[in-house]
């Protein structure tokens, strides 16, 4: 088997995957360590994989020295000669950039596609095109077409700003995404964002200076607005070119997380986009074990990690999780793999009705999280053009719509905006069974859905993680 890995600056992961191309089992570090964002392989993942996989190949997601280069070069001491060793020993490194066009390209079931990867640094790209496909239906093939480099990083840029208003940089980035719906449109605002990015100046240390000076008259949910504004701007012009390469477009790195920006990348690219479900540095682990590989994966789903057997029958789950749904307004479930990704999608989620005034204030004071941030809406596929538009098949919760139904305001955003989940029917799962059960029981196919944690926590991975949830928030978790 292959072991595909990714540490040493945020969000480690691996990711094991067989001769055959499936994908045998992937995790982020933190759901073993509980530390959020954890950097390195835990010994407890190291210790899993080591004990349940026999590895015959180890590849890491990107190229240390060259690494080491640009770090040099940004100043970056104390990192450059950090003497902490890998958790394995690699038999192959492939560039940071190019993991990320593996994991989407590798994937997406596309003969031949561009990858767009933008995140805040590779070993120096910032940016890249890369043309992908298959010689012979299975001999995979990239050639970067076009890239940009450090400095100037759109990714960098975004954390710098998300740092900027007291968010924590490498972990809000989504928190201030749904700042923008608060905020109002300001040209002067908009030019000097788009000043401080062209600037290509070292926005590791954060903003500075008379930049800083400049940005601190203006409002936070203003900043946020028009940054998204200044993003979408700059994302465009940068697929416009991918799509000179190829009518399918696959699409990694850590801004593709900004789901907002995705919607109309979606309408760009005419639909024909695929993003993978772990983008950023997590994904690249899944990135470096399908380079060795070499050849297509089977994706089917991101349900990829830690395995808690269900303790009765699917169906009979779902309904006590509707049934405590019901009766206390929102129930836990840690059942089957955990998700390889940032999102809860069903087997580590926590589950509220939408329908209450009092669910969003309820759900987030549990969490601990902001009062005006909303919550992610779930609904069975074939009803979801009764509830938004446009009715995009999105089972990631990769983009946003707009909530039709205004008896749903737990799960839209102050701009009318939903990020939606849809549940297909081929999806023979325990959240398929919840939703089908919930709708059975109140007419409504839309349940609230979000992680399984607290507010700077990984998600629950482990009965015992789940045990503990519920032990100490009060609030029951069905396995």
């Amino acid at each position: 088997m292959i072991l595909g890995w990714s540490e040493g600056f945020h969000d480690a992961a691996a990711c094991v995957i067989d001769y055959d191309g499936n994908i045998v089992f992937a995790s982020h570090s933190e759901r073993f360590s509980g530390n959020k964002h954890e950097k390195f392989i835990s010994p407890e993942l190291k210790e899993y994989i080591d004990n349940n996989f026999a590895i015959t190949e180890y590849a890491f997601f990107e190229k240390p020295l060259l690494k080491k280069t640009r770090q040099l070069f940004a100043g970056q001491y104390k990192t450059v000669f950090s003497k902490r060793p890998l958790a394995w020993k690699p038999t192959k490194t492939f560039h940071h950039h190019k993991s990320h066009a593996a994991a989407s390209f590798q994937t997406s079931g596309y003969q031949e596609a561009a990858a767009v990867v933008i995140d805040s640094i590779g070993e120096w790209d910032t940016t890249s095109i890369w043309k992908c496909s298959y010689k012979n239906g299975w001999s995979v093939n990239y050639e970067k077409m076009w890239s940009e480099t450090y400095p100037r990083s759109i990714g960098l840029w975004y954390t710098a700003l998300t740092h900027f208003v007291g968010l924590r940089p490498l972990d809000e980035e989504y928190i201030f995404m749904g700042m923008a719906a608060y905020g109002r449109s300001n040209t002067k605002l908009q030019s000097l964002l788009l000043d401080l990015l062209r600037k290509s100046y070292n926005l590791h240390k954060g903003i500075l200076g008379k930049e800083a000076r400049a940005l601190s008259v203006f409002s936070k949910n203003d900043i946020a607005y028009n940054a998204q504004v200044v993003l979408e701007g700059n994302l465009e012009p940068i697929f416009a070119k991918a799509l000179t390469y190829s009518d399918n477009i696959v699409y990694g790195g850590g801004v593709a997380l900004n789901c907002v920006a995705n919607s109309k990348l979606y309408e760009q690219c005419k639909e024909k986009l695929w993003i993978f479900p772990n983008p950023g540095d997590a994904g690249g682990a899944l990135g470096a074990a399908a380079q060795a590989h070499g050849g297509p994966l089977w994706w089917k789903d991101p349900f990829l990690g830690y395995d808690i057997k269900p303790s009765k029958p699917i169906e009979q789950l779902a309904k006590d999780v509707v049934s405590i749904i019901q009766l206390e307004g929102m129930c836990g479930v840690a059942s089957g793999k955990a998700e390889y990704g940032p999102r809860a999608l069903g087997n580590r989620s926590l589950l509220a009705d939408p329908r209450g005034e009092a669910v969003q204030d309820l759900v987030n004071t549990v969490k601990r999280r902001q009062k005006f941030r909303p919550f992610a809406p779930c609904i069975l596929e074939e009803h979801a053009k009764n509830h938004f538009i446009p009715a995009y098949k999105s089972p990631y919760m990769q983009m946003v719509v707009q909530c039709t139904d205004k008896n749903l305001p737990a799960i839209t955003h102050k701009d009318g905006s939903s990020r939606l989940q849809t549940v297909s029917i081929d999806d023979d799962n325990i959240f398929r069974h919840i939703l089908e059960e919930w709708y059975k029981r109140t007419g409504c196919p839309v349940l609230l859905n979000t992680s399984l944690n607290i507010r700077g926590e990984p998600m629950v991975n482990t009965i015992e993680d789940a045990s503990r949830f519920q032990t100490k928030y009060k609030v029951k978790v069905i396995s």
